[in-house]
């Protein structure tokens, strides 16, 4: 069995080595463990089942990921199924150490503590460090990114837009 990172599910090793080379179709640095979307995992005999948990309800990429899964076990000779699970609902705190470190490299801003994301809310500046030269002099362009999930930032040192990776919790 693996253990998540951020969390007490374990992954029988045989199935999480297939899990771990399923990107995210959004962001392609990561897999779906790093993200956190792997709620669960159980397997009896050649029969795998897979508790999925969207980013946000309603995301896009959910149907891409169950089939990616499906067809990655598949693969491996595995009977899959695979069930999308609303609750508990996903969080940032999901995405584990590696994937933090992959979205930075990746030049999108991980997610910071939730109370930062608040204080955006009440027209107060969080502070979110640039991925590609680190500082913290940044600011904040559109509450809203890439994606539904990212808000779009600037550094006042570089001048380089990024992505920053909400706090959801």
């Amino acid at each position: 069995m693996v253990n998540l990172e951020n969390e007490s599910i374990n992954v029988p090793t045989e199935v999480a080595e297939h899990l771990r080379a399923i990107s995210d179709p959004e962001i392609p640095v990561l897999s779906i463990m790093d993200m956190g979307i792997v709620r669960d995992v159980s397997v009896d005999g050649q029969a795998v089942f897979v508790k999925i948990t969207p980013t946000y309800s309603g995301c896009p990429a959910m149907d891409t990921i169950a089939s990616e899964i499906k067809f990655a076990l598949a693969k491996a000779g595995y009977l899959v199924e695979v069930e999308l699970i609303l609750s508990p609902a996903w969080t940032t705190d999901w995405i584990t150490e590696n994937g933090r470190q992959k979205l930075e490299e990746y030049g999108i801003a991980p997610p910071v503590e939730e109370s930062a994301d608040k204080l955006a809310l009440m027209g107060q500046s969080k502070i979110v460090k640039c991925p590609q030269c680190h500082s913290t002099n940044t600011r904040m362009i559109s509450q809203f990114g890439s994606t539904a999930c990212k808000a779009l930032f600037q550094c006042n040192d570089c001048l380089e837009p990024f992505d920053y990776f909400k706090c959801l919790k």
